[in-house]
């Protein structure tokens, strides 16, 4: 059977939300895999004014992904909280953090229950033997304790996972990816790319692994991955002369602001099993058709979800499947706020009328 199944899973977990700023519909779909890796986080509340979406494709397992739908968002509060209102640069630390939390024994043990490779066995009986500190996994926590036990040296997980999220704060959204994951929004009906695609084929990730001891052979670093940016994989991120911005594989995000005008109707984030099948255009395009008769946002993610999948299994078409849109309720303000210069390299701001062109990269 190999990575797929004779006939695809086509149920679907879906959600619909809304506040006073914005509304949001998700759909996530197995399809012909064998396993869902996929994970999402949508919190239209995050804080009183701020909301956070993400979506997290998983590889070589599903607990890295899971654990980022976890705690990421719980990290860009801490960070927050912590860095006088530099929201782009708590969002880039809460990318790097998710690397550091999971390593050691607690990282090890949260990976085991979100159903990473590992003996479930030996998960289990080590709970009983080295009880968990601390309790609810929902609860924020500003210290990550450091737990005793016999995966203490834990180095981190090789499955791993990328990240693209969207932080909304007042008229402001910070868009932050690490992967082939996407972000896109629709300004007066034109597709805008929010992110990078990251392969290791691009000149500056190419750069990058080279730079740190890595190759590229077939457009997959050292072989194997065909990402260039991604949460975990540790063990391609071990040359210990380097930061973790400059490993072979990076969790770093390119981080990009917008001032959200009042031409901005939605943005739409989703793992590369929908891009795989279709543009960027393509994808607001269907939205905005569907729009037309359709009340619930998560409907018009199952039915993209349908327009995807693949009627026989192998090629595009067969990947697990997650899309998230989010439609801002009332025009936001026009009126351009200051902002402080981005502290991280990689952000770039944009204004009302500073997007780049409309960019659809190749399938």
């Amino acid at each position: 059977m190999g990575v797929y199944l004779s006939t695809p899973k086509t149920d679907k977990l879906s959600a619909d939300g809304e506040n006073s700023r914005v509304r949001f519909g998700l759909s996530s779909m197995q399809g012909w895999r064998t396993t869902m890796e996929d994970a999402h986080a949508a919190f239209p509340d995050l804080d009183d004014c701020t909301s956070f979406f993400g979506v997290y494709d998983g590889h070589g397992g599903k607990g890295v992904s899971k654990f980022c739908a976890r705690h990421l968002h719980k990290q860009v509060l801490i960070n927050d909280a912590n860095s006088s209102g530099d929201l782009p640069a708590s969002v880039h630390k809460a990318f790097l953090r998710m690397d550091e939390m999971m390593k050691g024994q607690r990282g090890w043990r949260e990976l085991t229950e979100l159903g990473d490779k590992g003996n479930k066995i030996s998960g289990m009986l080590e709970g009983i033997i080295w009880p968990p500190k601390g309790g609810d996994s929902d609860k924020i926590e500003e210290d990550w304790d450091n737990e005793e036990g016999p995966n203490s040296n834990f180095p981190g997980p090789t499955s791993g996972s990328t990240a693209c999220v969207a932080v909304i704060r007042n008229d402001q959204l910070i868009v932050a990816n690490a992967g082939d994951s996407r972000c896109v929004i629709s300004r007066k009906g034109q597709a805008y790319n929010l992110s990078t695609d990251h392969k290791p084929d691009l000149e500056g990730e190419k750069e990058r692994i080279l730079g740190a001891g890595g190759f590229v052979v077939a457009g997959r670093v050292n072989g194997s991955l065909n990402l260039s940016r991604a949460i975990g994989d540790m063990e391609l991120k071990q040359n210990e002369l380097l930061p973790a911005e400059r490993q072979i594989v990076t969790a770093e995000p390119e981080l990009k602001t917008v001032q959200l005008s009042e031409d901005d109707e939605f943005i739409v984030l989703a793992c590369d099993g929908i891009w795989d099948c279709m543009s960027s255009q393509e994808v607001v395009d269907f939205v905005h058709k569907q729009l037309k008769t359709e009340d619930k946002l998560s409907s018009v993610c199952e039915k993209m979800l349908n327009r995807c999948v693949a009627p026989t299994s192998g090629g595009e078409g067969c990947d697990n499947m997650t899309v998230i849109v989010v439609q801002f309720k009332k025009p936001a303000s026009a009126v351009a706020t200051s902002s402080t210069e981005q502290s991280s390299a990689t952000a770039e701001e944009m204004r009302p009328n500073e997007l780049d062109g409309p960019d659809n990269p190749p399938k």
